[in-house]
């Protein structure tokens, strides 16, 4: 994937906010299970999933995962309350409900070529 549009959907402020909260990857005693991934990479895949409507399995291979890697650790993520955490750590909430907002950006455009 462009490190441009990776840079766009998962700023190095917006990883350095998330890396802490993501659940840690945790090794069966007897072997197999979800091997590790590239996070920032799937974090960033789930992103653009979110935020541009995309269909899990249209993700682009660009992403660098795949989108049944990307679909299990957004379940994942969801279940562990990663976004609840998020909020609370961008905003401070302590209590209540988290109001939760779409917010519209500007579209991508990649940098002209010279």
């Amino acid at each position: 994937m462009g490190a441009d549009l990776s840079q766009w959907l998962v700023p190095d402020e917006l990883w350095e906010l998330v890396a802490p909260l993501l659940p840690w990857f945790a090794a069966r005693p007897q072997g197999g299970g979800t091997a590790p991934c590239d996070e920032r990479a799937v974090f960033t895949a789930v992103v653009y999933v979110l935020t541009s409507g995309c269909a899990w399995r249209r993700l682009p291979p660009t992403f660098g995962t795949s989108s049944a890697t990307a679909h299990r650790q957004f379940t994942a993520w969801t279940e562990a309350g990663l976004w609840r955490r998020l909020v609370v750590a961008r905003h401070g909430f302590t209590s209540g409900p988290v109001q939760y907002s779409s917010e519209v950006q500007e579209p991508y455009r990649p940098p002209k070529s010279s």
